[in-house]
């Protein structure tokens, strides 16, 4: 039988803790006992965890042997905010494909209310993507930044490679410019950084921007999918290549 596993929140040494509400469903729910195993994620590694110690919202483990699963991938989404249903599950669909991080970015096109509101709603979306990371038994918890305007993610990790999903694009498709970074790095796995636009797409400001700074521009095909459509895919079409 599948152990269920548990993402814990403080880790030292051989010792992991989980607390808060899930510790509470752990203990009283789940009528947790003492030397009953879990697998524990500890955000380097998935590892047997036997519980030591019980309270209603502490839950100790004793960390053992590691054991198989999902972990970092050097995939960065550079998301521009759209409608917060449609994002909330692009992220929580990126969190199950293996994206490392999320930046949510203010685009030209974002409407302005969201953009708005988006810094305060980034908790939900840190909280949609620990339950996804939970559910995908993932080793760690995909991580959400704070919203930044655009011009700013742009110009982030400029030794990783650097894409952007654009609906002019024809001849480079996202398929070929991965393989190209894999092929490149060799044995080493490659950091990418890919970036999804709001609906309607970029801006022409915006392309020039990312010109400006290197990215290069790749397509999904000839169809025009709705932005979280398209962010799903491209981090579909990276996993299949990366894992």
């Amino acid at each position: 039988m599948t152990r269920r596993r548990w993402i814990a929140d403080e880790v030292s040494g051989d010792r992991a803790v989980l607390l808060g509400e899930h510790a509470d469903h752990l203990a009283r729910v789940l009528r947790a006992r003492i030397g009953q195993e879990f697998d524990i994620a500890t955000g380097a590694a998935v590892c047997r965890g036997r519980i030591t110690s019980v309270t209603n919202n502490r839950v100790e483990f004793e960390l053992g042997e590691e054991v198989s699963g999902a972990g970092l991938s050097e995939i960065i989404l550079v998301l521009a905010i759209f409608k917060f249903d449609r994002m909330e599950w692009a992220i929580e669909k990126a969190t199950e494909l293996g994206a490392e991080r999320i930046v949510p970015v203010i685009a030209r096109r974002s409407e302005k209310h969201l953009a708005q509101a988006a810094a305060s709603r980034a908790e939900r979306w840190r909280r949609v993507a620990l339950e996804a990371s939970k559910q995908a038994r993932r080793s760690d918890v995909l991580q959400i930044e704070k919203p930044v305007a655009l011009k700013v993610a742009v110009k982030d990790h400029p030794e990783a490679v650097r894409l952007v999903l654009a609906e002019q694009e024809r001849s480079t498709t996202l398929h070929h410019a991965l393989q190209e970074a894999l092929d490149a790095a060799g044995d080493e796995t490659p950091a990418i950084r890919m970036a999804a636009g709001p609906e309607g797409g970029w801006t022409a400001e915006e392309e020039a921007l990312f010109d400006s700074e290197n990215w290069k521009p790749v397509s999904l095909g000839p169809r025009i999918l709705r932005a979280e459509t398209a962010a799903i895919t491209a981090m579909a079409v990276a996993a299949a290549l990366m894992e």
